[in-house]
C-alpha cells in the first residue's frame, strides 16, 4: 500500500478540524446531514450523468491504484530484461527470444519480442507499441477524469447548498439566535463543497494523471529498449542508449542496471 496518500487524506482532514477548533467553530457543526447530502449525494448524481456507465465500473479499482503501490515493472527491470535478451540474441539469434517470453514480466516486452521474432521491422514495432501506449493513456486519463469532475462539481454544489441555507434562514428572520445557527448551517455545504473538491478529488485525479505518466515513461523505456533490439545493437551500447531515460539517482540505486550507470558516469 502507498501510505503516503492515506497520510495525506488524513492530514488534509486534521488540517480542517484542527483549523475549526483554532477559530472556536464547534465540531459539531459538521452534523449537517442536509449538507452532506447536497454535497456526496449530488455530486456522485453528477458524475453519473457526465461520465459513461462502462467507465463508472473501474471506480472501485481506481482507488485501489490510488492508494496501492505502482504494480508496474520498474525502469531498472526493462533495462536488466532488455540487456538480457540483447546479449541471448547476439550468442544464438533472434529466434532464441520465443523461449524466454514466458520469463518476461513486462507485457510490452513480450509483444514487442513477438512481433520481432514474427520478422517485423523497428518502425513496424515501434508504431504498434506506440500506439498501444497512446491507447493506455486515454484510458487513465477517463479514469482521472472522473475526479476531475468531481472536484469541480463539489465547490458548486457547495455554494448552492449555502443559497438553500440561507432561503431558510430568511424564513427565520423574527429568531435572531435561530437566525444564527441556519445561516453557520448554509456555509457548512460551502465548507465541505470545497474540502472536497480541493482536498480529495482534484488531488486524486492528479495522484491518477502522475502515476499513468510513470507508467508511460517506463513503456516508453521498454520500447527504446525494443528498437535498439531489433537492430542489433550491441548489449552494452544498448544499455547506455537506455540509461539515459534515468536520472543519476535511479541509476545508482537501480541494481545491476545501477551499476552499469555507476560504470557509465566514470567512464564519461
Amino acid at each position: 500500500m502507498d501510505i503516503m496518500g492515506l497520510i495525506g487524506v488524513v492530514v488534509g482532514v486534521l488540517a480542517v478540524l484542527i483549523g475549526m477548533q483554532y477559530k472556536g467553530v464547534p465540531l459539531d457543526s459538521l452534523n449537517n446531514p442536509a449538507a452532506i447530502l447536497i454535497i456526496l449525494m449530488g455530486t456522485v448524481g453528477a458524475v453519473m450523468i457526465a461520465t459513461p456507465g462502462n467507465e463508472l465500473k473501474n471506480l472501485g479499482k481506481l482507488f485501489g491504484v490510488l492508494f496501492g503501490k505502482s504494480k508496474f515493472t520498474t525502469k531498472a527491470e526493462i533495462i536488466d530484461t532488455i540487456v538480457r535478451l540483447s546479449e541471448l540474441a547476439r550468442q544464438e539469434g533472434l529466434l532464441v527470444l520465443e523461449k524466454e517470453m514466458a520469463n518476461i514480466k513486462e507485457p510490452l516486452i513480450v509483444r514487442g519480442v513477438q512481433m520481432l521474432t514474427d520478422g517485423a521491422d523497428s518502425q513496424y514495432i515501434a508504431e504498434i507499441l506506440t500506439t498501444e501506449i497512446e491507447s493506455m493513456e486515454a484510458r487513465h486519463a477517463a479514469n482521472a477524469q472522473i475526479f476531475t469532475q468531481a472536484g469541480t462539481y463539489a465547490p458548486t454544489l457547495g455554494v448552492l447548498g449555502a443559497v438553500l441555507g440561507l432561503i431558510a434562514a430568511l424564513s427565520e428572520m423574527n429568531d435572531t439566535e435561530a437566525l444564527g445557527h441556519a445561516i453557520s448551517a448554509a456555509f457548512i455545504a460551502t465548507m465541505l463543497g470545497i474540502f472536497t473538491g480541493y482536498v480529495l478529488w482534484h488531488p486524486f485525479a492528479n495522484r491518477l494523471k502522475r502515476k499513468s505518466r510513470q507508467e508511460v515513461m517506463v513503456k516508453q523505456l521498454a520500447i527504446e529498449g525494443i528498437i535498439g533490439l531489433s537492430e542489433g545493437q550491441n548489449p552494452r551500447m544498448l544499455k547506455d542508449r537506455m540509461l539515459a531515460f534515468l536520472s543519476v539517482s535511479e541509476r545508482s540505486g537501480s541494481g545491476k542496471a545501477g551499476k552499469g550507470a555507476e560504470a557509465a558516469e566514470a567512464d564519461s
